[in-house]
């Protein structure tokens, strides 16, 4: 295997690490596990039929217009807003304060940059257009959220301090992040970044580059201001652990759910949009950005898709919605109307 190829895998956890992920509640016989089982992963038997779907209805999987992209990062943090920059990408400015949620810059998600999932736009904005970054935080360890690339140029170029959970601090420092920038989190644990306090929460989903499985922690996340609150699902099934994260430490201003990539073969791991605002009402949500959708064509779903059925069932049940272009920046107080600009591109 070629050194890139190797290095993109990642490292693996020892030492102190290794000891925290064996000492970790989620953690049994070399695995995390979740709280509430799942039937589906996306194990190898998968394969067969995940790649008869990747050859067919590809027309309809992929936006028939160019996606409409926004360059709106302002240099002033106050208040709270969001920048969806596609996918899973988004960047909370909260109360003076820039936290980054997994970014992924480079052209395809995958280990290697000639095969796998390419993107359906551009980045928005260049990675080194981005205003100061206080913070990064990763979901989990799965390419379409934790780039190799990215993550490099990022911590060459701001003194952010890179909050993931449990295991995956040992591929930023194969990266070259320098460990004391890399604080690593098991579910219910916390800590402080520049006055914003992050907080690592369940999630059901699963983890693994290369071969490996479930050796690294996947996660929720919530984000609390001196009076503001977000709180990003990541990569997740449907479970009732949201109800217990919105009782916590809800409510919520706003919410990043995810509500893409979703199919009847995994449906423990990934959420229907439907089940995506079921989500943000569990966490006592405000506002909600649906998220993991237009950038990556992972799933045999439409492409609008998860845009559509999101906003019907959020019609549906009396929820405050934002679906912003990628790169546009949210006002949460002050949010758009919904013009329902999908729909044109489809």
């Amino acid at each position: 295997m070629p050194f890139n190829l190797a290095a993109q895998i990642g490292g693996k956890s020892t030492g102190a690490r290794r000891a925290r992920v064996e000492a970790s509640p989620q953690f049994a016989d070399g695995k995390f596990r979740n709280n509430v089982p799942t039937s589906s992963s996306l194990s190898l038997t998968d394969v067969p039929k995940i790649a008869a779907a990747v050859f067919t209805g590809t027309a309809a999987r992929r936006p028939h217009q160019p996606i409409p992209l926004v360059s709106a990062v302002s240099q002033d943090a106050d208040g709270l807003h969001v920048t969806w920059f596609g996918h899973s990408t988004a960047l909370i400015e909260i109360e003076g304060r820039r936290v980054l949620l997994d970014p992924v810059w480079s052209d395809r998600c995958s280990p290697s940059q000639l095969a796998g999932p390419r993107r359906l736009h551009q980045p928005p904005l260049p990675l080194h257009e981005l205003p100061r970054i206080d913070a990064v935080v990763i979901s989990h360890d799965h390419y379409d959220h934790l780039d190799m690339a990215s993550i490099q140029h990022l911590a060459g170029l701001h003194p952010a301090v890179f909050v993931v959970p449990l295991g995956v601090g040992a591929h930023l420092e194969r990266w070259g992040v320098p460990l004391a920038r890399i604080v690593e989190l098991d579910w219910n644990e916390r800590t402080e970044v520049a006055g914003v306090e992050l907080i690592a929460t369940p999630a059901r989903h699963f983890s693994g580059r290369g071969f490996s499985r479930d050796e690294t922690l996947w996660a929720s996340w919530v984000i609390k201001g001196p009076s503001r609150r977000v709180f990003y699902s990541g990569d997740t099934g449907y479970f009732p652990g949201f109800a217990a994260i919105g009782a916590e430490h809800g409510p919520f201003d706003v919410t990043l759910v995810q509500v893409g990539a979703y199919g009847n073969e995994w449906p423990d791991i990934h959420m229907f949009p439907e089940d995506g605002v079921a989500t943000h009402l569990d966490v006592r949500g405000g506002l909600m950005i649906p998220v993991h959708w237009a950038t990556f064509d992972l799933a045999a779903h439409q492409w609008a898709e998860p845009a559509e059925r999101t906003w019907r069932e959020a019609k549906a049940r009396d929820v405050r919605l934002a679906i912003p272009r990628p790169g546009e920046r949210i006002d949460v107080d002050n949010p758009p109307e919904i013009d329902a600009w999908w729909q044109q591109v489809a």
